[in-house]
């Protein structure tokens, strides 16, 4: 057998792979910002107006939390199913925010500079638009399926020295506050 025919052979399909072997294995920025912004061009391509294309991002970002729940969940040594409200929003402060971006967040209220608006030049016709619903549908995946039902959305909030500062919002549904003043 030539050499030619041993690689062929020990090739294994990305659906075969081991996941935990590609826990530390990161995709460059680069490719990450070409990837964006074609799914930017995509949605932009199919909406009438922001509202309608923050909407369609939400929606991919809803895609990409219920896969990243499941494999974060599942990567994680000791995980165990959350119950409180407080724990899931640490859940996402660490776990989730470090499997997106390689650090854990300082605080939710700092993140001032996400990496999902960083490289992302807006037309002046789309000024209002806000990149970072993208990341609001990922946290709302995760709440969902963690049985947190909510509505998220991602609001620009630009302060001195930070024009790319976003807030994500989160409405729990009335049934959690209501489950978690039972759990007191």
């Amino acid at each position: 057998m030539s050499s030619v025919d041993t690689r062929l052979i020990k090739r294994v399909s990305i659906a075969d792979r081991n996941l935990n072997r590609t826990r530390g294995m990161e995709v460059g920025i680069g490719a990450f910002a070409f990837l964006f912004s074609e799914m930017l061009q995509y949605a932009q391509k199919r909406v009438l107006g922001i509202q309608d294309l923050e909407r369609k991002l939400n929606d991919f970002g809803y895609r990409v939390g219920t896969r990243l729940l499941e494999l974060t969940v599942w990567r994680e040594k000791n995980s165990k199913r959350e119950t409180r409200v407080l724990g899931i929003l640490y859940f996402i402060h660490t776990t989730v925010w470090k499997a997106l971006f390689g650090k854990q967040a300082d605080s939710l209220e700092k993140n001032n500079d996400p990496l999902i608006s960083k490289y992302i030049s807006v037309p002046k016709e789309l000024s209002q638009l806000n990149c970072n619903a993208f990341l609001a549908g990922i946290v709302e995946a995760i709440l969902d399926g963690a049985q947190f039902p909510s509505r998220v959305t991602a609001h620009s909030l630009p302060q001195e020295g930070f024009p790319l500062r976003t807030t994500i919002l989160i409405q729990l549904d009335k049934e959690i506050l209501q489950r978690e003043e039972q759990l007191k």
